[in-house]
């Protein structure tokens, strides 16, 4: 190497490192975004030897663009683009990724950037046609801030070299300081908490003093005038007391679990007046709600009543923390709170050990108060199942229910409970409660006035810890949905219609515990059941009922099981025969011979498809020539969660995301639908609000796959005893469409999302 060289290069990184500290002092010495905006732009340009340079800053007003500031004349003009991936800037944002591009006209970043959808191929902004571009993230603290980006290098055939994206990352990293500095530094910002909105241009100094006056004089809180008057949104109010107190803006959650452990030696009143409720315990600190976080005098009476230190305080409005006590210690009137049976069970010992289960019995007056208010809550909530969990690690009881077909935490109780509740089950059950080391099942039948009996199974099984969880299903008497209710394809609802008005033969349908089989099965007898027609029906238990059905409650521990209830009922005369279960050989011999000897016969069974429902069958060693000519048709279904119609919210599916969907769902299939890909081709997504929960979802949809037994099925399929997949390959020949290929349709659709689908069912 030359010495003119590495005198030129020593040049090099000194014209580096000065232009990088001016730079730095530029963005350091600013009064305000606009000042680093304009200030710095230029310095930048010059260093990298660039066309031109931008800083984007995210628009924290909404979170869903970025703006930068560009001199037009003797004005400075704002120009904003979306966070998304249709420019490099945006997609930077949204992202989080850097782009480094060498050369926009080859394409080939379409190879290390498949995600990035320029609307061309090449990006044109401000006049200037992109032929370079490096972008860079400006993140502080894991938050994205802004993008920092350089464009096209004066020397045309120039690349960006090795040194320059690591000298772009420091100034980068220089304004995500700067930028954080400036809204916390803000002076408007220590005067009030709500300075935030008047900063970022959502209300004026005046209309803010204004609200405060209107607050005083009319005694409401300052933030229900904001909202009210002013339309703040309250994610905005929230954005502003995170910014202030620097801590979680936690908004009303009626799923919010019960945090029963921590509530026990705790009054309503007493919140209500302070202004506070702990909301979890997790990994041995506590959560508390308040709504002022910074009032020392406070923190001190909280931690003195919680007898810790180790607690994090999250901010909330006041009227959510009312909401979140009234949700904590709401009772019915005939019942006590959660938090005076807890109380009871105390005795008035706060000293009381949380080991000590000897000191609360099943026979407690509070326990069993507690056991059937939480069976009541979660009837009222619509809960299917009740968990019932002793977690041996964060030493509490935690109780979860399902509702539409995920668990949630309902509550959490005191470790010590736990063997007083299960007894107390076992109790109700008429189980054995010295076994504790072997599971058992039974039932619980509770009367509700208004509705009737109410019945569920139980289970209890031993878990590590020397423990023993419980689980009840809540079998609930229900009306009948017509078959119309179950959003069928025309085809499917077409060809159910066709094989249940057969006066003989086998229909089936196929699914996993609680996919809604029994009641598509009473949906399909609805329709079937005329006054000219015996049906009988044997089922474990009996949970819809429907006039003009004649309804048996099988009973497995004395012999009367299905199949016993199926010989008993060729015995009686019947035109249409519902059995609850095809789960063993005997009892789906006895139903093929029925749909033989001129007999509908309807039955479920557990299996993930309809193809594989004949193989299952097949295996179980039913004579294939019988069950050919017997059966009419299988039909698998699944049940998932609905979109929130209230809030859901459309959006334009990537390229990528559309092609991943058709592959999945099968290109040749996929064609058919005539769904092409546009700008203006709508897929749905959870949102959340108040009618679900902060959800984005309420209710279930069923998604269904029907296959219809055929003559070639028959012939070719099942006597030859093929495989599932060549049975299923033959029933999609002739029209059948797969579990996934249905939920697919329902997400078009917007009753549902793709998540959802893939959560039920597998591609085909």
């Amino acid at each position: 190497m030359s010495e003119n060289t590495e005198i030129n290069e020593l040049q090099e990184i000194l014209r580096l490192q000065k232009g990088l500290q001016d730079i730095t002092n530029c963005i350091n010495a600013a009064h305000n975004v606009q000042q680093i905006i304009t200030e710095a732009r230029p310095r930048i340009t010059e260093l990298f030897s660039v066309e031109a340079a931008h800083i984007y800053i995210v628009d924290y007003r909404a979170r869903k663009e970025i703006f930068t500031l560009i001199q037009v004349g003797d004005q400075v003009k704002e120009r904003k683009t979306a966070i998304s991936n249709q420019t490099v800037p945006g997609y930077v944002a949204n992202t989080g990724k850097s782009v480094n591009i060498g050369d926009f006209s080859n394409n080939e970043y379409r190879n290390t950037h498949k995600d990035l959808l320029l609307d061309d191929s090449v990006d044109m902004r401000f006049g200037i046609r992109v032929r370079q571009v490096l972008a860079i993230p400006i993140i502080y603290s894991g938050e994205i801030m802004g993008v920092v980006e350089v464009i096209n290098k004066q020397n045309r055939d120039g690349q960006f070299v090795d040194e320059e994206p690591v000298l772009l990352q420091e100034i980068a990293d220089v304004l995500g300081i700067a930028l954080f500095n400036q809204q916390r530094m803000d002076p408007k910002v220590k005067k009030s908490k709500f300075a935030y909105l008047v900063t970022n241009d959502l209300i004026t100094e005046d209309e803010l003093t204004h609200a405060r006056e209107e607050s005083r004089a009319n005694k409401d809180s300052l933030e229900n005038v904001l909202m009210k008057k002013y339309n703040i949104k309250k994610e905005d109010i929230g954005q502003s007391l995170e910014f202030f107190y620097q801590c979680k803006f936690v908004s009303f959650n009626s799923n919010t679990p019960i945090p029963g452990d921590l509530l026990k030696n705790l009054k309503k009143d007493y919140l209500l007046r302070e202004g506070w409720v702990p909301l979890e315990k997790k990994d041995n600190s506590l959560r508390v709600i308040v709504d002022d976080p910074q009032n020392i005098l406070k923190r001190d009476a909280i931690e003195n009543l919680l007898r810790t230190k180790s607690i994090r305080y999250d901010v909330a409005l006041k009227d959510d923390v009312v909401k979140y006590i009234e949700l904590f210690f709401r009772q019915e009137v005939t019942e006590s709170t959660f938090s005076d049976l807890l109380g009871k069970l105390e005795g008035g010992d706060d000293n009381a050990d949380d080991e000590n289960e000897e000191a609360v019995r099943e026979s407690d007056s509070a326990i069993i108060q507690l056991v059937n208010k939480i069976i009541n809550d979660a009837f009222v909530r619509g809960a299917s199942d009740i968990h019932i969990e002793p977690d041996t690690i964060d030493k509490n009881v935690a109780v979860r229910y399902r509702i539409d077909g995920d668990c949630i935490v309902y509550q959490t109780l005191p470790f010590n409970y736990r063997a007083a509740l299960i007894s107390r089950i076992k109790i109700m059950s008429n189980l054995d409660i010295t076994i504790k080391r072997t599971p058992q099942d039974g039932k619980i039948k509770i009367k509700k006035s208004g509705i009737g009996e109410i019945e569920l199974r139980v289970v209890t099984i031993p878990t590590q810890g020397e423990v023993e969880d419980v689980v009840m299903r809540i079998l609930a008497k229900g009306d009948t949905l017509p078959l119309e209710a179950m959003n069928m394809t025309p085809r499917n609802y077409q060809e159910l219609l066709r094989i249940c008005e057969k006066p003989y033969g086998l229909i089936l349908c196929v699914g996993p515990t609680g996919s809604g089989k029994t009641t598509t099965l009473h949906a399909v007898l609805s329709h079937i059941n005329k006054p000219d027609r015996k049906i009988w029906t044997a089922e474990d238990p009996v949970e819809i009922t429907q006039r003009g059905l004649r309804q048996v409650q099988v009973h497995p521990k004395i012999g009367f099981d299905f199949a016993a209830a199926m010989r008993a009922f060729l015995r009686a005369d019947p035109d249409i025969i519902m059995v609850g279960e095809m789960r063993d050989f005997e009892t789906a011999k006895i139903g093929v011979e029925a749909s033989l000897t001129g007999h509908l016969v309807l039955s479920t069974l557990h299996t993930n498809s309809a193809a594989e429902t004949i193989s299952r069958l097949l295996d179980m060693g039913i004579d294939p020539l019988n069950f050919a000519d017997s059966l009419l048709g299988v039909l698998a279904q699944r049940l998932v969660r609905t979109l929130c119609q209230k809030c859901k919210e459309s959006y334009n599916p990537t390229q990528e995301e559309y092609d991943q969907i058709a592959e999945s769902y099968g290109v040749e299939y996929f064609k058919k639908l005539n769904i092409p890909y546009t700008k203006g081709l709508k897929l749905y997504r959870p949102k959340g609000c108040d009618a679900c929960d902060r959800t984005g979802y309420k209710g279930r949809v069923g998604i269904h796959e029907l296959l219809v037994n055929s003559e070639q099925i028959k012939k070719q399929s099942i006597e030859r005893k093929e495989s599932m997949d060549v049975i299923r390959s033959m029933a999609m020949a002739e029209g059948m469409l797969t579990l996934y290929q249905d939920g697919i349709l329902k997400a078009f659709q917007g009753l549902t999302d793709i998540k959802q689908v893939h959560r039920v069912s597998m591609s085909r």
